[in-house]
């Protein structure tokens, strides 16, 4: 399947990183465990199996030693993440960040632990514990959610696995078995570049929410040319992890993360009562080392409040924020393939060519 700038051109202000991916942020590593496994029939513990986990690592040394200026935010609160308390009162993160789905965050969360205990012995023992931050989405519909079937060996893999090249998307690690606005969707990246290149900032999402009557793809309302598929609660969730190489404080982190639900908002979701909708945003700057004895810490952040053309320093990093966000959700449908799960549940990929057909009819295409 196609990326969605390989079917439209998309008029965005900002340019996009080499990869139009999160990994263009210098030193971000992604990487995917996809469980896809039986079909027909549910049967408990056994399967169909349409799950995984997606690690997101900020930086490729030891994560803990070296943790990462980072915020959350919860645009709406319906959902298991774990970790996300420590986060906002301390403003760091620890470990990888890892996605998966709903019944299997105590697993990986685990298995977070363990991923840490490797690589830091001492944990527990001459220093203190660990906070592993886990996000979800529920992808019950297809897999055998109660089956519970992420294993530590699939974390560690989607850990030890993880690349700063090209990200796979759609159907893969945590975005096996979800949905967006009633298609296929799954795993979606873009990144942009601003202030002439000194910063880049970076999206991964997870998708899972929305009714197809509500998908807009440009301005253009797509989803109304389409009978709801399948009819299903518009209620889900959304994973939304930011990178950026700005250096940022924890409050600046914040400041973007709550810019993410423009960027949904231009796709058309409301952000429904039952939708999980949260947001992690971390910097790979200025990291805060764990072993750090010093009184005092100089950093070198930026003046969010400087003067640029069209605003200040700070609107732009929010511009990239909306912009890499919605062309996110349009890569997870556009790369995401018609996927069969328990019971013979299917959720279908996005029909490229009535998209085509759609944005020639709203002039987005000669």
């Amino acid at each position: 399947m196609s990326r969605f700038r390989e079917l439209i051109p998309v008029p965005y202000h900002l340019p996009t990183g080499q990869l139009n991916a999160i990994t263009d942020v210098t030193g971000v590593s992604v990487g995917h465990t996809t469980i896809h496994q039986g079909e027909g029939n549910l049967t408990i513990g056994e399967g169909p199996i349409r799950t995984g986990v997606t690690a997101i690592l900020p930086h490729a040394g030891n994560i803990f030693r070296e943790k990462a200026p980072a915020a959350v935010y919860a645009i709406n609160g319906f959902g298991k993440a774990t970790g996300f308390e420590q986060v906002r009162h301390l403003g760091v993160i620890e470990t990888p960040i890892c996605l998966t789905s709903t019944l299997n965050v105590g697993r990986v969360w685990d298995a977070l632990v363990s991923y840490s205990l490797r690589e830091n012995p001492d944990i527990g023992i001459t220093t203190g514990t660990v906070n592993p931050v886990v996000g979800e989405c529920n992808d019950n519909f297809l897999n055998d959610g109660q089956g519970r079937h992420v294993q530590e060996s699939h974390v560690l893999s989607a850990i030890d696995s993880a690349s700063s090249t090209i990200v796979q998307e759609g159907c893969v690690g945590a975005g096996t078995g979800t949905t967006c606005y009633g298609f296929k969707g799954g795993i979606g990246t873009a990144s942009r570049v601003v202030l002439d290149g000194a910063y880049t900032v970076g999206v991964l999402m997870q998708t899972n929410f929305g009714r197809t009557s509500e998908l807009q793809m440009l301005g253009v309302p797509v989803g109304q040319y389409f009978a709801d598929n399948p009819p299903h609660k518009p209620d889900g969730s959304v994973m939304i992890v930011i990178a950026t190489d700005a250096p940022l404080t924890s409050r600046q982190l914040e400041r973007m993360a709550k810019r993410a639900a423009f960027g949904l908002g231009r796709t058309g979701t409301v952000c429904h009562n039952g939708s999980g909708d949260f947001v992690i945003a971390f910097s790979t700057k200025n990291r805060r080392l764990h072993d750090e004895a010093e009184t005092m810490c100089t950093v070198k952040l930026i003046n969010e409040e400087a003067p640029i053309e069209h605003g200040t320093v700070i609107d732009a990093l929010f511009r990239a924020v909306v912009e890499c966000v919605e062309e996110s959700v349009y890569n997870a449908l556009t790369t995401a393939t018609t996927t069969v799960g328990r019971d013979g549940n299917t959720y279908h990929a996005l029909p490229h060519d009535k998209l085509i057909e759609l944005m020639r009819h709203y002039k987005r295409l000669d």
